[in-house]
């Protein structure tokens, strides 16, 4: 606790006094240029990672960066996702997975659950990425468990998109192209971002030049969607 009183003391005697500017005028509204759907792991830092001040990424965070039915409304994200998309009119949408999720593991051992009651029932919206995975490395021998999870943190990247449009608001926002919709992967060890291409079906660097794929080596990228 004391590192983050500390962190605070800073904050309070030198970042404040140089952008005191900028959050008189976020005092009065906010405009954010996206809603961030990523998951609570504390190593995944939406702000860090675009480089963006206070009040330009609208966050929602959770375990396994899942999106429920509209219907669910126990955990806040949908009406996170409606208050973004219809009251600040976000433009885009990023769901954003990321190496070495906790959450991911957990549907691939579901063995590690048994005293997480309510982890395990969270991670039920993550369930047709799990069937489907389940059946299609069922044959599958040749990948290692790193190898197998970065498949399924793909994987749910693609589900929770197919989710997000199921919601009213998105889906109204994108039939009048006031919305666009992006999957990436984050991989914390390299500081890497992958973005779905949903043309090739496969995800591809964020930007030229980085690397082709999280799980295969250049070249040898694999399809999953």
């Amino acid at each position: 606790m004391q590192q983050l009183i500390d962190g605070y003391t800073r904050f309070r005697s030198k970042v404040y006094p140089q952008h005191s500017k900028l959050f008189e005028k976020l005092s009065k509204g906010q405009q954010p240029q996206a809603l961030f759907i990523c998951c609570s792991d504390s190593r995944v830092m939406p702000e860090m990672m675009m480089q963006c001040d206070p009040g330009v990424l609208f966050s929602c965070r959770n375990a396994g960066n899942l999106i429920p039915p509209p219907s669910e409304v126990g955990s806040g994200v949908p009406a996170t996702i409606e208050f973004a998309v219809r009251v600040l009119k976000v433009p885009d949408i990023v769901v954003c997975g990321h190496s070495d999720c906790g959450a991911m593991k957990g549907i691939l051992k579901s063995e590690s659950l048994e005293s997480l009651p309510v982890v395990r029932g969270w991670l039920e919206h993550a369930g047709p990425s799990a069937r489907w995975l389940t059946r299609m490395l069922k044959d599958t021998t040749s990948m290692s468990f790193e190898e197998t999870l970065d498949v399924v943190t793909e994987a749910n990247v693609i589900v929770q998109m197919q989710n997000l449009r199921m919601h009213p608001s998105v889906d109204e926002a994108i039939r009048k192209k006031a919305v666009q919709l992006h999957g990436w992967v984050y991989d914390i060890g390299r500081g890497d971002i992958l973005q779905l291409d949903a043309e090739q079906g496969c995800f591809l660097p964020l930007v030229t030049g980085e690397r082709s794929s999280v799980m295969a080596p250049p070249g040898k990228q694999r399809k999953i969607a």
